[in-house]
């Protein structure tokens, strides 16, 4: 059975002292005590007395981390530069804690690893960030009606609502707070606008820049270049990362209010995210194709 770390991947050893010490040498002796290739563990923090580690593995076979803390501080001890004491001890807030277990009940530890396992994602899976997009926003230009908007329905589905500050258009600053929810552990991670064809509009780049697996499906098609447009359509995104998705919205208020219960709809039912994307982009491509035929109907004058 493996054991899934649930993104909570670090590991301290308490009380230890080093002397002249390769670091690159003790977390591959980590790795290897956890039964992980070389490389999949790095030494991320040094202290007076402690280190951090980082495992990049996702996924670890149970056997690999119950009760192996001693043989973990047997193989570090051994280094050349490095001094334990009687009271060293390893540490781990999240699955990795159990290296620290006994062995006695393996079967009632895998119990309460299980129930560890889903109070974690049942935490993240709670929590939503709404981030709002757009130099009018950040200018005070435009009143925000989305945000509050979007935090009252998910405060109604049962999540618990952080609304993030205003993002500028420009997309280093999309990736920088899409990561910056990520690392703090919201299960959902909302934009509205930024989703168009000008240059300005980046929302989907970042969720495509920081999301595994996302979807991005267009909302409508036109030729490249006509007016300010320096894309070929309009897009929106549902991508996710770890326990994580993303998901960015139109900034329209009327295109939000078709997409929402959309969104929760998909979100309730676990649609994986193509599925969500597709679903996003088909209510609201519905909207601009009636859009367009309102344009078309005063072109012709009928």
């Amino acid at each position: 059975m493996g054991l899934n770390l649930l993104e909570k991947t670090e590991l301290w050893i308490n009380e230890i002292t080093l002397e002249h010490t390769n670091l690159t040498n003790l977390a591959n002796t980590v790795a290897r005590a956890l039964g992980l290739p070389e490389g999949e563990v790095l030494v991320v923090d040094v202290r007076p007395r402690h280190i951090t580690l980082d495992v990049l593995a996702a996924d670890i076979p149970q056997e690999n981390i119950i009760g192996r803390e001693a043989a973990v501080l047997e193989a570090v001890g051994a280094l050349p530069g490095v001094t334990l004491y009687p009271e060293t001890y390893i540490h781990s807030n999240g699955i990795l804690g159990q290296i620290c277990a006994g062995v006695e009940n393996q079967s009632a530890m895998l119990e309460r690893v299980a129930e560890m396992t889903e109070t974690i994602r049942e935490n993240v899976a709670r929590r939503a960030i709404v981030f709002p997009t757009g130099f009018e926003l950040e200018q005070g230009l435009i009143e925000d009606t989305n945000t509050p908007y979007l935090r009252d329905a998910l405060e109604r589905a049962g999540y618990r609502v952080t609304v993030g500050g205003v993002i500028p258009d420009r997309l280093p600053d999309v990736v920088e707070n899409l990561s910056d929810a990520l690392n703090r552990g919201f299960g959902l991670i909302v934009t509205s606008g930024g989703v168009g064809a000008e240059d300005k509009d980046c929302t989907v780049e970042g969720i495509l820049s920081v999301a595994s697996a996302a979807a991005a499906p267009y909302m409508v098609k036109f030729t490249k270049g006509t007016g300010r447009h320096v894309k070929d359509g309009v897009r929106i995104a549902v991508g996710s990362e770890g326990l994580s998705t993303l998901v960015a919205l139109p900034g329209p208020h009327d295109e939000v209010e078709l997409a929402v219960p959309v969104l929760l709809r998909g979100l309730a039912e676990s649609w994986d995210n193509a599925r969500l994307a597709d679903a996003l982009a088909a209510v609201l491509a519905e909207k601009w194709k009636q859009k367009g035929a309102c344009r078309s109907h005063h072109r012709h004058g009928q």
